[in-house]
């Protein structure tokens, strides 16, 4: 059993990493330094490093705060922890998740692909904050 706590800790800091991947690669999509997000979600500059490179697992609170800072939803980024499954992951969320995090593209490139996905979303009558409210 030992060992199989051992892959379980080891699952839990790969999931980390890449959740705190994730929410670098949001932060630099909306060109915002650690610490404008810090001063947008009331979260320490520090913890906000430490979150993205994975040395930490964040409270629903602070997920919450990062994605709204980030004008991503709170769906994504818990499914991103491990929080919550995504429904449908080969939705417009799960598509743009991918292009996010596609670590093959620059940042320029995923802005790129992420307008002229949203272009094909509105010329095809969905509106692209239907999910989010003010």
């Amino acid at each position: 059993m030992a060992n199989s706590s051992h892959e379980d800790t080891a699952q839990q800091d790969d999931r980390l990493v890449l959740l705190g991947s994730f929410l670098r690669s949001q932060r630099q999509l909306a060109n915002l330094s650690l610490r404008q997000l810090s001063l947008l979600t009331d979260v320490s500059n520090p913890y906000l490093s430490q979150l993205e490179r994975g040395l930490h697992e964040p409270s629903v609170r602070v997920l919450k705060a990062i994605a709204e800072a980030l004008n991503v939803s709170t769906e994504t980024i818990m499914a991103q922890a491990g929080l919550v499954t995504e429904d449908h992951p080969a939705g417009r969320q799960g598509t743009e998740a991918a292009i996010r995090t596609d670590t093959r593209l620059t940042e320029a490139q995923k802005r790129a692909m992420l307008s002229v996905y949203e272009s094909y979303i509105e010329a095809n009558g969905e509106s692209s904050n239907s999910s989010q409210s003010s």
